[in-house]
């Protein structure tokens, strides 16, 4: 045999050793009083200056600590070895874990069918009760309180502008982007009047208090007064709009909207020319409103200011500057002579013509955003919606904060009030219409299932709140008008 060097024996000696000193670690760990009494004497021969008895404690303690994690490092060893061997299983034959299959393992322990059970469980209850929240909701307030009652189809493009005649016949009129305005009857949906005496764009129309006369404010940067005859027509049965197939409870897409080429807008009686023109702004007249009374007219443009005239001899009375950018809407107070002017420079703007003398301005600066349209409710209170996604509630006497503010989800365009409930009306940018209460309470959202509701921004929303059939009105820019009936006390008995 083979004599080994002093080298190799050397190195043998050493591996003996190595191999020695782990082996009595091992036999070591094997025993727990074998360990616990090297423990103690290892911190024996420390220096200490705890008590006997508290040193065995904590030798007691660290020990049960110790247990426990052996324990759970020996129970995940198992685990890990139960898992690769049914992944193996499964890589070989190419079948799906079964339920019953993992029961008879390890994977499956108290704990984790405790837990499993109560996740079950509080997905259930939270199923169960949100269905219920939101399937109450849908029934109740969409179908019951908010129903749409007729659709107003004629115009070739976006309609900006709505609003409903407060003289006998009530009719309805539109402002739209396709340079006309046309007037409806609410019952039958019926193009009666269609005026075509702009250039451009429609972007605004009131009726005057008293008299067959509309106010019309057009990108031609001229604001017309005109006067309509209509007769209305005999109502006629029409199918209820929110009995629909099955078929139809799909939304509209871009593609799906009607092309108002076929509809009656264009054999109804047209009105080619104003009574008269107001013209004295450099920019687009975006809205235009009449004062009480109807003898004198404001109107606001593009050329951050707005203008009064008298209606008779359509002359400029007052020139209201102090903006910082372009108007966007204007309103009137309805019973005193009060005008309000809102703009893109976030602000909107109170001027009172009550003393002939004095022209009293008010500056409400709120809002972070453009402003879209402030209007006049009851009492001494304004609502200015914006671009910032809040509406607002102001008291006239305290310009510094409002008393109520309303936080939604998409911009706020042209705003009305149900003057008598204090119900506002929001059209949204997103094509929602929200109901809110003076306190800024959410009432309600109109529906747009089966084909109802609007398919594009919605342009402004106007309270008719005496008219039998539809008290709310919305129009935008999927180029319709929708009436709506608005079922007020079960609305606020649902608040």
């Amino acid at each position: 045999m083979p004599i080994e060097s002093g080298s190799c024996a050397s190195a043998r000696q050493a591996k003996q050793k190595r191999k020695s000193h782990s082996l009595s670690i091992r036999r070591t760990n094997s025993s727990e009083q074998e360990r616990a009494g090297l423990q103690r004497d290892m911190l024996e021969g420390q220096d200490s200056k705890l008590p006997s008895s508290v040193r065995n404690t904590l030798l007691e303690l660290f020990g049960q600590i110790e247990r426990e994690f052996e324990n759970l490092y020996i129970e995940n060893l198992e685990l890990r070895r139960e898992i690769d061997t049914l992944n193996e299983r499964l890589a070989a034959e190419g079948q799906t874990i079964d339920g019953a299959e993992l029961s008879k393992g390890q994977l499956k322990t108290k704990a984790s069918h405790s837990t499993s059970q109560l996740s079950q469980k509080l997905k259930t209850t939270y199923k169960a009760s949100t269905s219920k929240i939101v399937s109450s909701f849908k029934t109740t307030t969409s179908r019951a309180i908010c129903q749409l009652v007729k659709e107003y189809v004629g115009h070739r493009d976006g309609i900006w502008d709505v609003s409903v005649a407060k003289t006998q016949p009530v009719v309805l009129g539109t402002a739209s982007a396709d340079h006309t305005a046309l007037l409806w009857s609410i019952e039958t949906g019926k193009c009666l009047v269609k005026y075509v005496g702009h250039v451009g764009s429609v972007n605004s129309i009131k009726f005057h208090p008293t008299e067959q006369v509309a106010l019309t404010a057009s990108g031609d940067q001229t604001a017309h007064i005109w006067r309509y005859i209509v007769q209305l027509p005999a109502p006629q049965p029409t199918a209820d709009c929110n009995q629909m197939s099955g078929e139809d409870e799909v939304e509209f897409s871009d593609k799906d909207e009607p092309d108002g080429d076929g509809d009656g807008s264009s054999d109804c009686p047209t009105v080619r020319g104003p009574l008269t023109s107001l013209k004295s702004h450099q920019g687009v007249v975006i809205a235009a409103d009449w004062l009480v009374g109807g003898k004198q007219a404001v109107t606001a443009s593009w050329d951050r200011t707005a203008n009064l005239y008298d209606v008779e001899t359509s002359e400029l009375v007052h020139s209201l500057t102090g903006h910082d950018q372009e108007l966007t809407h204007c309103c009137t107070h309805p019973t005193q002579r009060l005008v309000v002017t809102s703009s893109r420079d976030t602000t909107f703007r109170l001027w009172d013509f009550r003393d002939p003398s004095i022209h009293s301005v008010n500056v409400f600066q709120g809002h972070t955003d453009t402003v879209t349209s402030a209007v006049f409710t009851v009492g001494d209170n304004v609502v200015s919606g914006s671009d910032d996604r809040t509406v607002k509630v102001w008291d006239l006497k305290n310009m510094r904060s409002p008393i109520a503010t309303i936080r939604t989800d998409s911009a706020v365009n042209r705003i009305n009030v149900c003057v008598g409930q204090r119900i506002i009306a929001l059209p949204h940018d997103n094509r929602q219409v929200r109901l809110f209460d003076m306190s800024g309470v959410r009432l309600a959202r109109l529906p747009r299932s089966n084909r109802q509701g609007h398919r594009r921004m919605v342009c402004c929303s106007a309270w008719s709140e005496d008219h039998p059939i539809c008290n709310l009105f919305t129009c935008g820019f999927d180029r319709q008008a929708i009436g709506w009936n608005i079922n007020i006390p079960a609305l606020l008995q649902e608040k």
